[in-house]
């Protein structure tokens, strides 16, 4: 069970059960607990060599017992994602733990990873249970309908959920317009019926401030 100390601290209690975080996330347990290193983000083989090939990066440990485990990154907010059988598509450095039954995998973005950093491949979790996902600052979900898509800029995005389609597109911006921005500014538009999840701070993109 997953429940949230503050805004910056998770708390996980477990009766013998494993969930799997963000490695080194643990700042404190009570109780028998046991962490694990997992391969390829909780993978296995498969799952190193495809993030290997892809670029995509993700250290994940599997925290295993009874009592409770607190979890915590760098003083980053954390957001509570609860899945009903749908897959949430999450920012590897983002992800910082999620119910062992979860799947976790990596899925094809297109050429939004690119602007990023982080490849063209992003982190799914799949199946029905509790995520937890950081933000830098209070993340906000904004809804994303047939009749309002949502643009997005790719250094404030952390993840989304639901039917949705993403696609990569070049657009300008009052910083870019204001002579601020770094070279040619990228957004992603999101359309469909989902939730999407940006932070108020915005990471570095390669291809340029937006």
């Amino acid at each position: 069970m997953f429940r949230l100390q503050g805004s910056k601290v998770l708390a996980v209690d477990m009766t013998g059960d494993a969930v799997k975080a963000k490695n080194g996330s643990m700042v404190a347990y009570d109780g028998q607990m046991a962490f694990k290193k997992l391969s390829g983000g909780g993978e296995g083989i498969r799952g190193m060599v495809t993030r290997r090939l892809t670029g995509e990066q993700m250290t994940m440990m599997e925290v295993r017992g009874q009592g409770t485990c607190w979890l915590a990154d760098r003083a980053s907010e954390i957001n509570l994602v609860r899945l009903q059988g749908d897959k949430l598509f999450v920012e590897s450095s983002n992800l910082l733990a999620a119910d062992g039954g979860l799947r976790t995998g990596t899925s094809f973005t297109g050429l939004r990873g690119a602007t990023q950093g982080n490849g063209l491949f992003t982190t799914t979790v799949e199946g029905t249970g509790q995520a937890a996902i950081t933000s830098d600052g209070p993340a906000v979900v904004l809804r994303v309908s047939p009749q309002y898509p949502l643009t997005v800029d790719p250094g404030a995005y952390v993840a989304h959920q639901g039917n949705v389609r993403q696609t990569f597109q070049s657009g300008v911006t009052f910083r870019t317009f204001m002579g601020e921005g770094g070279g040619e500014a990228f957004q992603i538009r999101f359309e469909g019926d989902g939730l999407v999840y940006v932070q108020p701070s915005e990471r570095n993109t390669i291809a340029g401030d937006v």
